[in-house]
């Protein structure tokens, strides 16, 4: 018995449990795809649950306004995800009139669709023999196949790929890809290996020449820049002003006035003056901290009273239902709760 059927009869009796594990829906299949970028399998599993719920179908997506498709998606971050899970729904519904693509190739013409992704998708939906190479198969093949070289480099990523697709079967692709990842993801993991529970071990040359925690040979990550942040809890008439950014980092979300750059109040008494908000003292009530991959904001929270509730393009002067109802991203989970704090003790 080979490699990959080895690996196969060890995911038959392994494989994990989760609400999008043996779907056959491409379109259930798709969005839990597009949930685990960048998000780990277990986080994703309530999203995803509850996701479906609120738009079972492609079509229900596709319907949808983008704040309730922003709200759903709240606190799961990477909110460029379902911007671009909501256009491609449009575009299924629409230029493909309901259809989804068959291939990874095709899969990759739609926003938000990657090389990894596609592949995930095509394989398990519709049994394209096609690796996903995303962390885990990096980590898995490199130690497999002994690749000693940077998984970054061009030519590395494509000898990574071509040994991943000599392990793709004709038949059940799509549950090969999922052993690889569940392997990597429970036994194979990063730093020190489990390899004594490892099912595939016989077949592992780094392991056979005793460097197998030393795979993959990644180049060291920057750490993420330190951005001091001001931002401002407006309050007029009750109600808190919240702004739909434009920028593109958390576009589409709302968010309390900020100023990137700079945390100090006179700095976000002046951007609030370029809104038109005319503010009196600004005193500071507290500090949160977000970490984004590439910048960490560091918070300073400044509450504020507006002298009137002027009307602003982008801006919203919300009550206590408008916070809860409208999609605020993780970033202003602490400011939020400042602000629901301070309206329930003026309600009294």
């Amino acid at each position: 018995m080979g490699l990959v059927q080895t690996l196969l009869n060890w995911y038959d009796r392994e494989k994990r449990t989760f609400p999008f594990r043996g779907v056959k829906d491409p379109y259930q299949i798709w969005v839990s795809e597009i949930m685990l970028q960048q998000t780990q399998t277990t986080t994703v599993s309530g999203y995803f649950t509850r996701f479906i719920d609120r738009f079972p179908t492609v079509e229900a997506l596709a319907l949808a306004d983008e704040n309730a498709v922003l709200k759903a998606w709240e606190g799961l971050g990477y909110y460029s995800r379902a911007r671009n899970l909501h256009r491609a729904a449009r575009i299924i519904m629409g230029e493909k009139q309901g259809r989804f693509p068959g291939t990874a190739a095709e899969w990759q013409t739609l926003p938000g669709v990657g090389p990894y992704t596609a592949a995930a998708v095509a394989s398990i939906a519709f049994g394209e023999p096609v690796p996903a190479i995303d962390g885990n198969l990096t980590r898995v093949i490199t130690r497999l196949f002994m690749v000693e070289e940077d998984p970054a480099i061009p030519s590395v990523k494509r000898r990574i790929y071509d040994l991943g697709r000599e392990l793709m079967p004709p038949t059940r692709p799509g549950d090969m890809n999922q052993a690889l990842m569940d392997l990597g993801a429970t036994i194979c993991l990063p730093g020190t290996p489990d390899c004594p529970r490892c099912p595939i071990i016989a077949y592992c040359e780094a392991q056979k020449t005793g460097i197998a925690e030393t795979l993959p040979n990644l180049a060291a990550k920057k750490p993420p820049k330190a951005v001091p942040v001001a931002v401002g809890l407006v309050f007029c008439g009750g109600k808190v002003l919240l702004i739909k950014r434009q920028q593109a980092l958390l576009r589409g979300l709302y968010v309390f006035p900020l100023v990137e750059g700079e945390d100090d109040a006179p700095a976000l008494e002046k951007a609030l003056k370029k809104l038109g908000v005319c503010v009196g003292a600004l005193d500071e009530m507290g500090q949160a901290r977000h970490i984004f991959t590439h910048r960490v904001w560091q918070m300073r929270l400044y509450l504020g009273q507006a002298k009137e509730a002027v009307a602003l393009p982008e801006g919203v002067w919300a009550s206590e239902e408008d916070i809860k109802a409208l999609p605020l991203p993780g970033a202003m989970r602490v400011a939020r709760e400042y602000a629901l704090k301070y309206m329930r003790e003026a309600a009294g």
